[in-house]
């Protein structure tokens, strides 16, 4: 049973900032949201301090010139009461690892020391690793840490599908594709080294992703976990082998395990068709809609629907959900734009139920309700980063508006 949850922003408690109306959220039984944060920033992803402070990358927006926002609840009431942006590194990926805060632009990922309960890092930032190549398209360095003292560093593809003329009709895909040696895949660095550079100390951990902004190491199974972009323009490309409707559902967004290091996952060879739940020969690598792929690349865990836009996947080891969410995996969908003529979808946070051997092969939609209306442009809120509480609680980030939810579980409410 689903029902309605109010978002309630404690608007006495914070005199100087202006609460916008924020949607409802549709959350399972006994779950509640509130808003931890409600201001105009352009949220990415979330990390959160083992002291309980909440830091969240975001986006340039004009006159501002501080891209972290570091926020802190001074007086436990679930609300952020304490907000500071620091530092010129903007983009998407923010985490910590053995108590240092790390981040990403489009070229570089960085740490900050802190001294004691400083909120914002008095340390300049450190250089771990850079070198990565800035694009335009596809150029987030979303990351994630295992248990071994490794980081993983997603790079995008500049690209849609490696053709011979970029997102030209009928165009060749290019044959071997040189992408790869750069591109597309996972790269593998010590997670505390400094001053690291792609080409001379990276390892081509897993390849053949188009772009991964959804990665998370799973403890329970030692394994990384990623979600991949799929592609865009079948019937634009391809006309004469697809329709828009074929562009607008049948190129999955994927869940993937990587099982090996130097896994291979298809990209650009190939595109996983969810309604047919086989693995396809891409159209600039001789494919018609009806091949399947000819190498036996990994199928994923789960085909999510096209355009749904991964950007975020978390596995829960917290204590305040019920039991049933344990080690499973929550994914932030940020929406589509690009599932025309069909209704525009995503704009969510999935949940895929998960266990120390294997992930689950369904999902369910844990928190609806974001969208506001059908139109993918504007769209009220678009979720985009997920954190969970040193409580167990579950935070999530906005795109638009710069909202940050708290989702919590009342035992009272219903399991």
């Amino acid at each position: 049973m689903i029902k309605i949850v109010k978002i309630i922003a404690a608007l006495c408690l914070l005199p100087s900032m202006a609460f916008a109306q924020a949607p409802n959220l549709i959350l399972p039984d006994g779950f509640e949201a509130s808003l931890f944060l409600d201001e105009s920033y352009a949220g990415r992803h979330l990390a959160v301090r083992n002291n309980g402070d909440v830091y969240m990358s975001t986006r340039p927006r004009e006159n501002s010139g501080n891209y972290i926002i570091a926020m802190r609840d001074t007086n436990g009431d679930g609300v952020a009461d304490q907000i500071e942006s620091f530092s010129t590194i903007n983009g998407t990926g923010i985490e910590f690892y053995n108590g240092m805060l790390y981040a990403s632009d489009n070229t570089t990922v960085y740490r900050f020391h802190f001294e004691g309960n400083e909120l914002v890092p008095s340390a300049e930032p450190e250089v771990v690793v850079s070198g990565f190549i800035m694009e335009q398209q596809h150029a987030d360095k979303a990351f994630t840490f295992d248990n071994r003292g490794n980081i993983y560093i997603g790079v995008g593809a500049p690209s849609n599908a490696c053709m011979a003329e970029q997102r030209t009709p009928g165009s060749a895909g290019m044959q071997p594709c040189p992408l790869l040696e750069r591109y597309a895949g996972i790269w593998r660095f010590d997670a505390i080294k400094l001053g690291q550079d792609q080409r001379r100390d990276g390892e081509l951990y897993a390849t053949g992703i188009r772009n991964v902004v959804a990665l998370d190491w799973n403890s329970s199974q030692d394994a990384l976990f990623f979600l991949q972009h799929g592609r865009d323009q079948l019937d634009i490309m391809f006309p004469e082998f697809y329709g828009p409707r074929d562009n607008a559902l049948r190129t999955a967004e994927e869940f993937l395990k990587v099982e090996e290091a130097g896994q291979v996952f298809g990209w650009p060879y190939t595109y996983y068709d969810v309604l047919r739940d086989e693995r396809m020969q891409n159209p600039e690598y001789g494919g018609n809609g009806q091949n399947i792929a000819r190498n036996q690349y990994p199928d994923p865990v789960i085909g999510f629907p096209g355009h749904w836009a991964p950007n975020e996947v978390l596995f829960y080891t917290g204590g305040m959900f019920p039991e049933s969410y344990k080690e499973g995996a929550f994914i932030a969908f940020h929406g589509s734009w690009n599932r025309a003529p069909v209704v525009q979808d995503g704009y969510n946070v999935t949940f895929v139920p998960g266990g120390s051997e294997s992930m689950g092969t369904t999902y369910k939609t844990f928190a609806d309700g974001f969208r506001g209306d059908t139109n993918g442009f504007t769209a009220d809120t678009r979720p985009v980063g997920l954190a969970q509480g040193i409580d167990g609680s579950l935070y999530i980030s906005d795109s638009i508006d710069g909202k940050i939810w708290k989702i919590t579980f009342d035992n009272s409410l219903g399991q």
